[in-house]
């Protein structure tokens, strides 16, 4: 077995040295992309074809000569749309702190964790403690469920799993079977509410942010205190926040 792995880390290893050199040469035949890795002609071109077969290389009209292909723009798409985030939703957020009047986030998974990436305060005298850079649990926040509510059954139930379903307050869910429909009611209206689970006295609304490709990359939400951003009030500004994410996920690219 430590054989294998060693194999395939090295052929993993001479892969991302042969995206390198055309990324470098632009066009690049196979003795040259062999020589340059110090490998047979053979092991070359089975790299070569693995890569073509992702659509990351292709042949150009000169046969023989391999340069990158538009897969390689689909994978850089989603570093930077992660990039841009930040930049392209804060003036949405400033816009949605100051028509909902409470405090705006941008939030994104983070191994089994969402972490706010961005916040914009609320003009209310009482606004929210600062997020940015704060790993926060999936389950239990309006964000997290937006996010695990777009992930597929395996990769939801696997960072749930690795997390935990903790409870913070009474209000907690704390099982999969009384979260899950919530999951499908967030994914049916396009936002998700948390109704005092993190924190007591602390409720929060968001809505799902799309890349480009239309995967949900982030979610966008408003929270306030419990006494004034009322369960009722969420729903009310639902649409508003739905229509910032919108925005957000025009910014990135996404067209539908």
């Amino acid at each position: 077995m430590g054989n294998e792995s060693s194999a395939g880390v090295q052929s993993v290893d001479r892969a991302i040295t042969v995206l390198e050199i055309l990324s470098q040469r632009g066009e690049a035949g196979v003795s040259e992309i062999a020589a340059e890795i110090g490998v047979h002609k053979s092991t070359a071109f089975r790299l070569l074809g693995a890569l073509e077969a992702r659509n990351l290389v292709e042949q150009a009209e000169d046969r023989g000569k391999y340069r990158l292909s538009f897969g390689v723009i689909r994978l850089a798409g989603g570093v930077a749309s992660r990039l841009d985030l930040t930049q392209q939703g804060r003036p949405v957020c400033r816009r949605l702190a100051e028509e909902i009047g409470e405090t705006v986030n941008i939030a994104v998974v983070r191994s089994h964790y969402a972490v706010n990436l961005d916040q914009v305060r609320g003009p209310s005298a009482v606004t929210a403690y600062n997020w940015v850079g704060q790993l926060t649990p999936l389950h239990a926040t309006s964000s997290g469920k937006m996010l695990l509510a777009h992930l597929d059954e395996r990769h939801r139930d696997r960072l749930l799993a690795a997390a935990g379903m903790a409870r913070y307050t009474p209000a907690t869910i704390t099982s999969a079977g009384e979260l899950l429909p919530q999951l499908e009611d967030a994914r049916t209206r396009g936002y998700a509410v948390t109704v005092e689970e993190y924190e007591i006295g602390l409720n929060a609304v968001a809505a799902a942010v799309r890349s480009y490709d239309g995967e949900v990359v982030a979610a966008v939400s408003a929270s306030g205190p419990a006494y004034r951003f009322s369960e009722e009030r969420m729903h009310q500004v639902a649409p508003a926040l739905i229509g910032g994410a919108a925005d957000i996920s025009h910014r990135l690219g996404f067209s539908g």
